[in-house]
């Protein structure tokens, strides 16, 4: 089974959310209805990326790095040179 690693990008706060999930179609509509407690209030999100990975283990370690001082200013640096900034 493949693991995904996954960040959203709330559409009207200046939020960013990482995840981790074997379905990134299914996990960003549980958000986006408001299934999750911590990002409920910043609704609605939208996709900023994702990434594949073939173990759980090798996925929660990248989550963890995303989730971390340094990966959430990466994510804000790539963000705002991005297009869709």
């Amino acid at each position: 089974m493949k693991h995904f690693v996954y960040v959203l990008k709330s559409q009207i706060h200046w939020r960013f959310y990482v995840g981790m999930t074997t379905n990134v179609d299914k996990r960003v509509g549980e958000h986006n209805r408001g299934y999750t407690k911590s990002t409920k209030a910043y609704r609605p999100w939208v996709l900023f990326f994702f990434e594949e990975y073939e173990t759980r283990e090798e996925a929660r370690k990248r989550e963890i790095y995303l989730k971390s001082g340094i990966g959430k200013e990466k994510n804000k640096e790539f963000w705002s040179r991005s297009s869709a900034g």
